[in-house]
């Protein structure tokens, strides 16, 4: 007996995972900002690619390269919204009220898109055409906030 339509769960679970996220992301924002914590998840994300040695996990290429085009559009908000702030010798990432309506916009976006697809392709590759929308949302997101990061410990302690 099927508790959950497929549908459903494929709502549910980003849904839930996406909870987690912003749930972890506001709490990180009372914790110091260094680069290391800028660098470290584009590459612990990046183990996801080993999907993608799977055959079943094959979308075409175009596809593949649309989702992560949507994705570094979708990190322009997170870009625009990402401050940090001197508190003591300590970077923060400064608190935007912003911040949580973009996740939420953002979920609400991908939940669309995910009704929308979800006849079009397997479990798995839908997985993958988000996997790669994520990548391409979280890269330019870091690399910038990287950026930020730099010129402001550059300009404050002149390392």
């Amino acid at each position: 007996m099927q508790i959950l339509s497929s549908t459903a769960l494929g709502i549910l679970v980003p849904l839930i995972m996406a909870t987690l996220v912003i749930f972890v992301r506001m709490r990180r924002q009372k914790k110091p900002v260094s680069a290391k914590s800028i660098i470290l998840p584009p590459f612990f994300m990046a183990t996801g690619f080993a999907m993608f040695f799977l055959p079943e996990a094959a979308t075409p290429p175009m596809y593949d390269f649309t989702a992560f085009l949507v994705g570094i559009v979708f990190s322009i908000p997170l870009i625009l919204t990402s401050r940090f702030e001197i508190v003591g010798q300590d970077v923060y990432l400064k608190r935007s009220k912003a911040f949580f309506i973009i996740l939420m916009g953002l979920l609400v976006i991908r939940l669309i898109m995910k009704v929308l697809i979800n006849d079009s392709f397997t479990p798995i590759q839908t997985g993958g055409l988000f996997f790669l929308l994520a990548f391409g949302m979280l890269v330019p997101w870091r690399i910038a906030m990287l950026y930020m990061y730099r010129q402001l410990t550059k300009k404050t302690f002149g390392t």
